[in-house]
């Protein structure tokens, strides 16, 4: 029961971090849409992690795979979060979209270090049984 409660708060979570993205897309005096390009980030973001789990053998210790893959995604992320200030910095967005979709990033992120932290463990329930 406490999977179900815990995916159902990580999805509100998203919801909530995808209304910031697309309320600074889609409010009418931003009306820009280039924004949604840190999408591309968000599905990124986790990959090098489930690939680093993947390959490695042993979670207890450190090795080399597992920090590679956090120093990719640490890029992956920092440039979710430059995208939108080069793009208002070039005046293709407003900086109150920007700041919904760095607001946004923020949610969304933490939605996904929670998705980690619940279902990354090796106790009773995993990601893989949903």
């Amino acid at each position: 029961m406490a999977g179900i409660k815990a995916l159902v708060g990580l999805s509100f979570s998203g919801a909530i971090g995808l209304t910031f993205l697309l309320l600074g897309c889609g409010l009418e005096q931003y009306g820009v849409y280039w924004p949604l390009f840190v999408l591309i980030f968000y599905i990124l973001s986790p990959i090098p992690t489930f690939i680093a789990r993947r390959v490695s053998d042993d979670d207890s210790t450190s090795n080399a795979c597992r920090e590679l893959a956090y120093f990719i995604t640490t890029g992956i992320v920092v440039s979710a979060f430059g995208l939108p200030i080069v793009l208002a910095r070039t005046t293709t967005i407003q900086w109150g979209a920007c700041g919904l979709v760095m607001t946004g990033n923020a949610v969304i992120f933490l939605t996904i270090l929670g998705f980690f932290i619940v279902f990354g463990g090796g106790d009773d329930f995993s990601w893989e049984q949903w």
